[in-house]
């Protein structure tokens, strides 16, 4: 279950460091039995009207580790702390047809306010056209 990934590079090490560096990045890392199995990203985002905006940028569990609570210990951690900063809401992104991501936000009261739509014109350049 892949909750939230607005970045999906953050899902490999090197990205998820590249993600914390970009700054401004609240980070949770979920353990059992003392092993890192899940993580948290968030940040806030100052809107027009002067409110901020929780944006969940990733929360992840491995796919061994789930169904034990962890996605809901992140959760409610990245929700306290939104809280705590003053946060007006909480946004987070659930892919097209992830019906469990998107039960899982429901279960918190989440509700969809927008439709992203997509159209790619053109394949990405490979790397030998460089």
């Amino acid at each position: 279950m892949l909750l939230a990934i607005r970045y999906p590079e953050a899902l490999d090490a090197a990205g998820f460091r590249r993600l914390l560096e970009a700054g401004g990045v609240s980070a949770w890392i979920g353990d059992l039995d003392g092993a890192a199995v899940g993580f948290a990203a968030a940040r806030l985002v100052e809107l027009a009207d002067g409110t901020s905006l929780a944006e969940i940028d990733a929360l992840y569990v491995l796919p061994e580790a789930r169904g034990v609570g962890l996605g809901e210990a992140l959760m409610d951690e990245v929700l306290a702390w939104a809280a705590g900063a003053g946060a007006a809401a909480v946004d987070a992104v659930a892919l097209p047809g992830d019906r469990v991501t998107k039960n899982f936000f429901e279960r918190y009261g989440m509700t969809a306010r927008a439709l992203q739509v997509h159209r790619r014109l053109a394949p990405p350049p490979s790397a030998s056209d460089g």
